[in-house]
């Protein structure tokens, strides 16, 4: 069944027909144990430089803000010289970014900045063909740029470039919706310029010091073991490799199990209708949509709840209902086949 529903923001009312409910939200889950707050806080992980350097221990922190502190303060950085960071890997490989979640056995790399650049383009299409993250930390960079695109034409323009100024208007601490509006709102067939850092690059191609030795997804370097196996009861509690850390934006780190394939599969669908819609790739965001969703019987609720809480993303009505029906499928219901429009 279609459901087709129309929001009015300025009364703060949704109307709808025909709306398929979902089963009964689940039942919020117990509050985490003593034992569970104390190995969070007991846990150690490990980083290197993208470019080389030596491991550092990394610890103390309850969300993304506070880990790029902590890593620039172990390599004697500003946390403003770090794009982004990988986990398990040197390379700059968009599909492994640390976001709002670290497996227990991860190995974090952060990427600095390099060489600037700046680019002189006319908008001559509608869409740029970029597709922008952040960091989490006051940085937005390019997670993809689109085959065929208009910015695909310039080579220079790399994916992992951070976007740091748009027509000279600095876009340091703006999130990746905004970084991407502006983009949008650029007028047509008028030039404008860019400006770009992109990472910097290991010293004559040489990358990180790996050793041989492997430990379930992590590269054992330079004698390190990451997670919590410096500390046998936090590794006794957790269970090694069944355990994730996530970094909630509003919230401190907590510690959950690995979501089952059908939940990551859904968070990633709604990562794609994210980009589709609005040009932009946030998995914390997109399980935190997810996470709402779990909790509401009715699409009109859901949707009253993301507005609320995500007000000044301004989802549209084709947003909301195709993770409706990621979620309705979820639930074992008879979603109907609609595909994400591809707007920017």
């Amino acid at each position: 069944m279609h459901h087709i529903f129309k929001r009015d923001k300025s009364k703060g009312k949704l109307t709808t027909q025909d709306t398929d409910p979902l089963p009964p939200p689940e039942q919020p889950k117990p509050p985490p144990d003593k034992a569970m707050t104390q190995a969070r806080s007991e846990l150690v992980f490990h980083a290197q430089l993208a470019h080389g350097s030596s491991t550092k221990k990394i610890k103390d922190f309850k969300n993304v803000k506070e880990l790029y502190q902590r890593i620039a303060e172990s390599f004697d950085l500003a946390p403003k010289d770090i794009i982004f960071c990988t986990l398990n890997t040197h390379k700059p490989d968009m599909s492994k970014l640390l976001g709002g979640q670290i497996n227990l056995m991860d190995f974090i790399y952060a990427h600095c900045k390099g060489e600037s650049k700046e680019i002189t383009i006319v908008k001559s299409k509608p869409s740029l063909g970029l597709t922008i993250t952040d960091n989490g930390a006051g940085h937005s960079f390019i997670k993809r740029v689109r085959e065929d695109s208009l910015c695909s034409q310039f080579p220079v323009i790399l994916v992992g470039d951070h976007l740091e100024a748009i027509n000279g208007a600095n876009m340091v601490g703006k999130r990746h919706y905004e970084v991407a509006k502006t983009l949008k709102e650029l007028p047509m067939d008028v030039e404008f310029s860019i400006k770009l850092v992109e990472t910097l690059k290991a010293f004559e191609g040489i990358a990180p010091r790996v050793g041989s030795a492997k430990t379930g997804s992590q590269t054992v370097l330079d004698g390190a073991t990451g997670g919590p196996e410096d500390d046998p009861n936090a590794a006794s509690i957790l269970g090694a490799g069944k355990h994730t850390l996530r970094l909630k934006a509003n919230g401190a780190a907590v510690i959950e199990e690995i979501l089952p394939a059908v939940t990551a599969q859904a968070v990633s669908k709604i990562d794609d209708f994210l980009e589709n819609f609005m040009g932009i790739r946030d998995t914390e965001l997109s399980q935190t949509i997810l996470d709402i969703g779990n909790s509401k019987a009715v699409i009109d609720d859901f949707a009253l709840a993301v507005d609320n809480e995500f007000s000044e993303f301004e989802f549209p009505d084709e947003f909301i209902y195709d993770v409706w029906e990621i979620l309705f499928s979820m639930k074992g219901g008879a979603a109907t086949e609609k595909s994400a429009g591809a707007t920017k």
